[in-house]
C-alpha cells in the first residue's frame, strides 16, 4: 500500500522534549520520537524535523531578565541546535543517517543551511534536522517549520503536539472544547484559534501548504498517519 506523503515536515517544540521534567530532555521521550521517525523512514518516506528550544531557552522570555528581545532570540536559536544535536545522536543509534543543518554556521558541529543540499540529504534517506529557526530574531521555529517544509516542497507539514488535534479552546483547561477533524484555514483566523503563530500561519495558507496537528507521544500515530489513516486534525 502507498504512503500518503512521499515528503513531510515534523515540527516538535522543545517543551515536548522535556516529558514531565521541568527542562532539558527526557530521554524516554526522546527515544519516542527517534522511534516514530524511524519508522517513517522505513515506510520510504523522507523525513525533515524543526525543533524549537524551549526546553532549555525561550527568546520571548528575554526582556523578563533585561536580555534584549534580538539577543535572547539567537540564544534560543543556539538552544534548537542543541536539541538537534541531541536527535541526531539518538536518531542514529536506531541506525538512521542524519543531517543537522543550521542556518547559522557553526561548522564544527553541523552543515550550513543550503537548500539543495538539504534536498539532495533527503533524496538519499537521510532524516534532516534543521536547526537555529531561520538565522534572523523576531521569528519563531513555528516560521522556519513553516518556511522549510515551502523550500523543501514538502507535501504536509506536521505538527506534534501534546493534545490530539485543534480544538475550540484549550483542551486542559476547557473540557467542553470541541475537536475539529478538519478546518480551513480562513475559519482558522476567524475562530482566532493558536494552531501557530500569524507569519507561520500565513507562509503556509498563501502556499497551500497543508498541516496536520496531531499528538506527537503516542506510539504509531506518525505511520497511521502515513498510511492514510485520519489522526490529528488537517487544516487546508
Amino acid at each position: 500500500m502507498p504512503i500518503q506523503y512521499k515528503r513531510i515536515l515534523l515540527k516538535l517544540s522543545g517543551e515536548s522534549l522535556m516529558g514531565n521534567q521541568q527542562y532539558g530532555i527526557d530521554p524516554e521521550r526522546a527515544l519516542l520520537y527517534a522511534g516514530e521517525i524511524k519508522s517513517a523512514i522505513q515506510t520510504g518516506c523522507e523525513v525533515a524535523v524543526v525543533i524549537g528550544g524551549g526546553n532549555i531557552y525561550r527568546g520571548m522570555d528575554a526582556e523578563a531578565t533585561g536580555i534584549e528581545r534580538a539577543t535572547g532570540d539567537y540564544m534560543g536559536m543556539l538552544a534548537t541546535v542543541m536539541n538537534g544535536m541531541a536527535l541526531q545522536s539518538i536518531i542514529e543509534k536506531e541506525g538512521i543517517k542524519t543531517r543537522l543543518l543550521s542556518a547559522i554556521k557553526m561548522e564544527q558541529l553541523c552543515e550550513p543551511y543550503i537548500r539543495r543540499r538539504a534536498i539532495r540529504h533527503l533524496e538519499k534517506g537521510r532524516v534532516v534536522i534543521f536547526g537555529a529557526g531561520t538565522g534572523n530574531p523576531y521569528f519563531t521555529t513555528d516560521t522556519a517549520a513553516s518556511l522549510r517544509a515551502i523550500e523543501i516542497n514538502a507535501e504536509v507539514l506536521l505538527k506534534g503536539t501534546r493534545v490530539d488535534g485543534i480544538y475550540s479552546a484549550d483542551p486542559e483547561k476547557d473540557k467542553t472544547a470541541t475537536r475539529f477533524d478538519r478546518i480551513s484555514y480562513s475559519e482558522a483566523y476567524e475562530k482566532d484559534l493558536k494552531i501557530m503563530d500569524k507569519t507561520a500561519f500565513t507562509l503556509c495558507q498563501e502556499n497551500n501548504m497543508p498541516i496536520i496537528v496531531y499528538d506527537a507521544n503516542k506510539p504509531g500515530n506518525l505511520l497511521a498517519l502515513l498510511n492514510g489513516k485520519h489522526v490529528g486534525t488537517l487544516v487546508k
